[in-house]
């Protein structure tokens, strides 16, 4: 059941990734809309297309690093095991966590083409937080349900988990992360972590 749900992530997060070059403050879901419409379409010309594969990556890169706050979704991640780590060590987390999940998933961004998404309604979690619904429309008209959540601390909305069929991507790392540290220190899984980033 996990290796699936891994693999449910390894697959739909790609879209997750081609989220806005920028969400501003306001309606965070017509604001993701828009801004993915515009992602899309800047993917579909000839000049992002002529690009080499490592100039694609940056150009994503610097999409993901706008949309993100890597270091709630990190922290989130880790749970009450984030105390565990000393500044240092949370700072290097951050880091490799980033790493990590741009290298598993930047492939299957850049094969990102012809699914379409559809959104549903926005709902208040808490003051300052919302859950968006969108829907991937398959190729064979199936529809899989992804949910953004996404925070605005600053004036600006930023995703710090996504829900896919039920399955928040928080929980299902923190499980894993967390089996590692019932039984070690923080660490061997930033060891753990670096010997992925450099596969």
């Amino acid at each position: 059941m996990k290796k699936k749900l891994i693999g449910l992530n390894i697959i739909l997060f790609a879209v997750l990734l081609i989220l806005p070059l920028q969400v501003l403050a306001g309606d965070a879901k017509d604001t993701v809309a828009a801004q993915i419409d515009k992602m899309l379409a800047k993917m579909q010309t000839p000049e992002f297309k002529g690009m080499e594969r490592d100039a694609k990556l940056n150009e994503i890169s610097t999409v993901i690093n706008e949309v993100f706050d890597w270091q709630e979704l990190s922290q989130r991640t880790l749970g009450r095991e984030w105390k565990k780590f000393s500044p240092d060590q949370q700072k290097e987390f951050v880091t490799l966590f980033e790493e990590l999940l741009k290298g598993i998933y930047a492939d299957r961004i850049l094969a990102y083409t012809q699914e379409k998404i559809e959104f549903g309604k926005e709902t208040e979690l808490k003051k300052g937080r919302v859950e968006v619904e969108s829907y991937i429309i398959t190729m064979d008209n199936k529809k899989v349900p992804l949910f953004y959540r996404m925070s605005n601390k600053t004036g600006q909305w930023r995703v710090y988990d996504v829900v896919i069929e039920g399955v928040s991507m928080i929980k299902n790392y923190r499980g894993q992360f967390r089996q590692i540290l019932q039984k070690k220190k923080p660490e061997d899984l930033l060891q753990t972590l670096r010997e992925k980033t450099k596969e």
